[in-house]
């Protein structure tokens, strides 16, 4: 790689040790990056919107670095974390060596934005001096004893001692979060996990009895105060729950999504009033929300959002279409995000407004005057559907004007943007935890040749990188939530959570469904729901490319 690879490197006892030396040199190759795509996306000392798009490859590569060095600095600290709590054992020891040997290696030789793109440092005008010094004693050992066949043959070793299911490494709970874990997995056991492939197969809701139950269980009410009926809890205990659910079922894992969504739009946009009316009844799983953001030919451009509401007396009269909205027929509320102010451009004149609507069902889907919509049929993240809606002179109350102040829509949603991003790095967690637990019990029971696959170099390797990264996506997303607790800006963590969590999840699932073979294409076979799960999330609550820019911009602005 280098002239420093004549030279023996004096290796640190643990990875914790290897990825602190080799650190600085990342943090530098990042620094340098920024500056020179800084330079190349502004004019007259200001990001240009324009140059920032057409320098997409580099500028989203540069997103990409940045989540890479702060997966590493997070690695490092779950480590000291548990190594300071006796907790640091042969497990997490060696998904760290695979993981952290992994990104360093990538950083050095390619990072893989998508299957097709991979963004290197010359791209981003890393100098070559720069890529020599980072090249220290420590990068070297990373990546020579990082992830290497030993490694992940020692790491399978361990999984194939344990017969049941497994998270992959200590998750680094405290006991609180640790028996909340423990709660949603008896949940899920009973409740969920034996009924998911049947609920996606028939495209059938998840049953009311099991949106009780988690009701009883407190999901809705997680992070609502106390004062509100809520439990209080932190946004690192959303992320717990959250993974965990959607370790059993992702629909289940995202029913709370929406209580999530609308909650933070009322905790923090919200009258008095409001928050007294609607957060007790969040809180307990009495109203169920639902989301009404996005329209059809707007997809994330918000500004360009055109639906319509026009004061009439005390009602909001709404006109325009929804699309990609999950769980509409079975919601009380609707989030809905409108047009107050035709004369008003971009995203000035929107409003957010709580609109109430009846429960329907199959038969009759929207049993209100001003509202219809049509089932979306999807792939995968079933259980709640998708719809577009209709709206023609739909009416809601004066009164449920968010904050009761117009135009305060789009500043009202982006304060959700944090909490709902971490929430889905979360889910994606659970999501690619799920993948590994099929590809791991399957490698186990499948014998081929006269042994059981996970016998097999290449199927056993799959496994120890699904591990390595699923710890590196679970630690960024809980440092995240831990950011978003101690009420920092997040959003630039958030996204890199997000941007990683989806594509670990996509990357366990075709890999656990590879090694089920001819078998993980049938649709009998759980992981063939868990792939086409996966998939969605690179796409919704901003997708890659979205997430990528948003980063590279806070990035580039400083």
């Amino acid at each position: 790689m280098s002239a420093n690879a004549a030279r023996k490197p004096a290796t640190p006892a643990t990875a914790i040790d290897l990825i602190a030396a080799a650190l600085p040199g990342f943090e530098t190759l990042l620094q340098e990056a920024i500056a020179a795509v800084r330079q190349k996306v502004t004019i007259d000392g200001k990001v240009s919107a324009a140059r920032l798009e057409a320098e997409q490859h580099v500028a989203h590569g540069l997103a990409w670095l940045a989540t890479y060095v702060a997966a590493l600095r997070e690695l490092k600290a779950y480590g000291e974390r548990l190594a300071a709590e006796d907790r640091y054992g042969a497990t997490e020891d060696y998904c760290i060596r695979i993981g952290a040997g992994e990104y360093a290696a990538q950083i050095f030789g390619g990072i893989p934005m998508s299957q097709g793109e991979i963004v290197r440092l010359g791209a981003l005008g890393v100098s070559a001096k720069a890529v020599e010094a980072a090249c220290s004693d420590a990068a070297e050992a990373l990546i020579g004893e990082g992830n290497t066949p030993e490694t992940r043959a020692r790491l399978v070793a361990l999984f194939s001692q344990d017969q049941g299911l497994i998270s992959v490494g200590d998750p680094g709970l405290d006991e609180t979060l640790e028996a909340i874990r423990s709660e949603m997995a008896r949940f899920c056991a009973a409740e969920v996990t034996p009924h998911a492939h049947g609920w996606h197969l028939k495209n059938d809701y998840i049953p009311m009895q099991v949106v009780e139950k988690m009701a009883e269980l407190g999901v809705f009410g997680l992070t609502i105060p106390e004062e509100y009926g809520g439990m209080g809890l932190t946004k690192v205990s959303m992320c717990v729950v959250s993974e965990e659910l959607s370790r059993g079922y992702i629909g289940v894992g995202s029913l709370g999504t929406r209580s999530e969504i609308a909650a933070e739009l009322i905790l923090c946009g919200g009258t008095d009033e409001q928050k007294a009316h609607w957060l007790p009844r969040l809180a307990s799983g009495e109203v169920l929300p639902t989301a009404v953001f996005t329209e059809p030919n707007t997809g994330s451009d918000l500004a360009s959002l055109r639906t319509k509401a026009v004061k009439d007396g005390d009602v909001w009269k709404v006109s325009g279409a929804k699309t990609w909205i999950t769980h509409p027929v079975r919601a009380d509320i609707m989030t809905l995000l409108v047009r107050t102010d035709p004369d008003a451009a971009g995203y000035r004149g929107l409003s957010m407004l709580i609109a109430e609507k009846p429960r329907g069902t199959d038969e009759d889907p929207f049993p209100v005057a001003g509202l219809t919509g049509g089932e979306i049929e999807v792939l995968g993240y079933r259980g709640m559907k998708e719809y577009e809606l209709a709206f023609d002179g739909f009416e809601v109350k004066a009164e449920n004007l968010l904050g009761g102040v117009e135009g305060q829509g789009f500043k009202q949603l982006m304060q959700t943007f944090e909490a709902a991003r971490i929430q889905t790095a979360a889910r994606a967690v659970g999501v690619a935890q799920s993948a590994f637990d099929l590809g791991l019990r399957y490698a186990r029971e499948r014998v081929q040749f006269g042994k059981p696959l996970i016998a097999f170099p290449r199927v056993a390797d799959k496994l120890a990188m699904m591990a390595a990264e699923i710890m590196i996506a679970r630690q960024l997303t809980y440092f995240a939530a831990r950011e978003k607790d101690a009420e920092r800006r997040c959003d630039l963590e958030a996204g890199m959570a997000k941007l990683l969590g989806a594509r670990v999840a996509w990357a366990a699932a075709d890999n656990a469904l590879q090694i089920h073979g001819g078998n993980g294409f049938a649709l009998e076979y759980a992981i063939s729901r868990v792939l086409c799960d996966a998939r969605i999330l690179n796409i919704f609550e901003g997708a890659a490319e979205i997430q990528a820019q948003v980063i590279a911009r806070r990035l580039v602005e400083g």
